[in-house]
């Protein structure tokens, strides 16, 4: 089969098409014929050898949607047919979703939801995952004020829609462009990029990485939950400081689908490029203002 890998870092021209066997699933997987794959921030950076594996052959993609066409020893709830989505979590490994087949743990896939293309539906696990458990992280009560940093990309997005499911009161920080986007998405209030809230929140949702001057909004005592890991401010004022690493969770996944079905959770796809133009992909990945996920097709 074919898969984007890197053997070496640097940009957008180390991604390259391998011909690679294709995997079988062991004991509790399920094989996955891909026919949508997300291309996240994450992919870059691990082109770019931020996660390190210097001299070995690196699979990229971490998103998946398709069908399952085999599953191995011990699964079940699971058959060839099924359509899945699911999280191949992992910063190095051989091979990863941006591939025509993959395995995953079988308690890593959910249905696919009924209600969105299989475009649309791979652009849900990682972004959707991060912003699930950034937003329980947070531990906020109902009532309380939250702000939503980097508001408008993938992960900001989905983070305000969750917020607001779980009665919080959002206030969304972006390009001045996408205010009207944030506030059909539920946000109460949208500070333009460079501004600063009316007063002081009870909690971050840092999806932009802004560190100590995201924190800086925060009240004393309050939290502050950062997506990447090492990169979190020092914590001050008796404020919480966490950081949030995804993880592949097949039944978190399955309630996020749900919300989709339901019609409570936008998902949004900027562009689509076939497997066979992955380095072109990963150029556009690096201009800034992509308001979507990137979608890969085999």
């Amino acid at each position: 089969m074919l898969a984007a890998v890197v053997t070496g870092f640097g940009g957008p021209e180390q991604v390259e098409l391998a011909q690679v066997p294709v995997p079988r699933p062991a004991a509790g997987q399920v094989r996955i014929r891909v026919a949508a794959a997300g291309l996240n921030p994450v992919d870059g950076a691990v082109r770019a050898g931020v996660f390190g594996g210097a001299g070995q052959r690196i699979g990229l993609g971490w998103d998946v949607a398709g069908e399952i066409d085999e599953t191995g020893p011990e699964v079940t709830g699971w058959s060839r047919g099924d359509r899945v989505v699911g999280l191949h979590y992992g910063t190095v490994k051989p091979l990863g979703t941006h591939a025509e087949y993959v395995v995953l743990d079988a308690d890593a896939v959910a249905a696919a939801p009924a209600a969105v293309d299989v475009l649309a539906a791979a652009a849900l696990p990682l972004a959707g995952l991060t912003a699930a458990r950034a937003v329980d992280q947070l531990g906020l009560a109902p009532a309380s004020s939250v702000l939503v940093t980097g508001a408008a990309g993938v992960v900001g997005g989905l983070a305000v829609q969750l917020a607001v499911r779980a009665g919080l009161v959002v206030t969304a920080l972006a390009g001045a462009e996408d205010e009207e986007l944030l506030r059909s998405l539920g946000a109460a209030a949208f500070v333009p990029r460079g501004g600063a809230p009316a007063g002081p929140v009870d909690g971050v949702l840092d999806a932009a990485v802004l560190g100590g001057a995201a924190l800086a909004h925060v009240r004393d005592g309050g939290a502050y939950v950062g997506l990447i890991p090492n990169h979190a401010p020092a914590a001050e004022r008796g404020i919480r400081v966490e950081e949030q690493e995804v993880a592949a969770d097949g039944e978190l996944l399955a309630r996020l689908v749900s919300l989709v079905d339901a019609g409570a959770l936008t998902l949004r796809v900027s562009e689509v490029f076939p497997l066979a133009e992955a380095a072109k992909a990963h150029d556009r990945l690096a201009v800034p203002g992509v308001r979507g996920r990137i979608i890969l097709t085999p």
